[in-house]
């Protein structure tokens, strides 16, 4: 088992800096990423006015996916999982308040929110259209009524917080009805399913590669998971082979969409799974969205490795670092543990 501060923290911090480092070239092509920073491409941290590493929505989201099972857990923890989506529907709506869309959200949805104390969080960092659009509708997405058609990369890259905080079962259904509030194309909420379900694993003690085949095994048991089935088994066979990285995750995809992420995020983690430099470097160095594949790409081999496995001038330089070592360490915590603060947590 890998309950411990060491891996918790590890991949929150590992998806913040993935998610940083990968801001800056997001929407570069691979070829215009060489032309700027030289023929092995991005190497290192882009540092703001600040001396610090910017983060973007997707860990913003991340933060507050995390803050919204920790409510549901509080208000809900007789009541099994039925109502957390719409705990951390609420959680989204205060991610959209700092976004600038104030109008339609009621005052006692902002109210004893500490993430709103944090005025980094208070950033556009190209928010995600599917994300906005759905949650400016004032509708819940849900399975059975989708609320769109979108299968971008906007749920799965917000995920990890539910495969820390839930056995990997139970994150697997916490995480595609979250998902499914903003993202209703299966794609959309089973890549997030998925991604939960194998962190999960991973702190449950098992070794990357069987973690990745239990995924795939979970997925193949939905309705509607041969895309994102398809993308693992390529991650899974194109890490084994030579190819140079760019060349294997081009055949993976770009990663704007939900199963072409996750699947990038699992090769370059399978790839390089003892040296997390070597894999975010790989999993932000191409043509398409490379935050949100080095997100996910940090959070597996974050929790794989473990805070000891990242490199420690990056977690010094990354905005909210202590915000989210702080939520690291609360998803940490029993239900029950005296030391838990709730009143960070008081529901809705």
């Amino acid at each position: 088992m890998k309950r411990s501060s060491n891996y918790f923290r590890g991949c929150l911090l590992g998806g913040a800096i993935g998610d940083a480092l990968g801001w800056p070239v997001e929407f570069m092509s691979y070829k215009e990423i060489l032309e700027k920073y030289g023929i092995a491409g991005l190497r290192d941290l882009s540092l703001s006015s600040r001396g610090l590493a910017e983060i973007t929505d997707d860990t913003q989201m991340t933060l507050f996916t995390a803050e919204g099972i920790l409510r549901a857990q509080n208000r809900f923890l007789s009541k099994g999982i039925c109502h957390i989506p719409s705990v951390v529907y609420y959680a989204y709506l205060r991610w959209l308040y700092t976004q600038g869309y104030s109008e339609g959200i009621h005052k006692s949805i902002l109210d004893k929110s500490w993430l709103l104390f944090a005025n980094e969080l208070f950033n556009q960092r190209a928010p995600g259209g599917a994300c906005i659009s759905a949650l400016l509708s004032g509708k819940q997405g849900t399975l059975r009524e989708p609320i769109n058609n979108s299968k971008g990369c906007g749920a799965v890259m917000r995920m990890a917080p539910i495969g820390l905080k839930f056995r990997k079962n139970e994150a697997f259904e916490v995480a595609i009805q979250c998902a499914a509030l903003t993202h209703g194309h299966p794609s959309g909420y089973l890549s997030a399913g998925g991604l939960a379900y194998l962190i999960a694993s991973i702190i449950e003690g098992e070794e990357l590669e069987k973690a990745v085949w239990g995924t795939l095994q979970k997925l193949e048991r939905y309705d509607d998971h041969q895309e994102c089935s398809e993308k693992i088994i390529m991650a899974l066979e194109l890490s084994k082979m030579g190819f140079a990285n760019y060349r294997a995750i081009t055949k993976i995809g770009e990663g704007w969409v939900g199963e072409e992420a996750l699947g990038i995020g699992i090769y370059c983690a399978l790839k390089y799974e003892n040296s997390f430099k070597k894999a975010l470097l790989a999993s932000v160095n191409h043509d398409g969205d490379s935050d949100s594949t080095g997100a996910i790409t940090g959070n597996i081999l974050g929790a794989y490795l473990g805070v000891a496995g990242l490199p420690d001038v990056w977690i010094s330089k990354i905005e909210l670092r202590d915000v989210l070592i702080l939520i690291a360490d609360d998803l940490l915590k029993e239900y029950d543990e005296e030391t838990m603060n709730w009143e960070r947590y008081p529901g809705f």
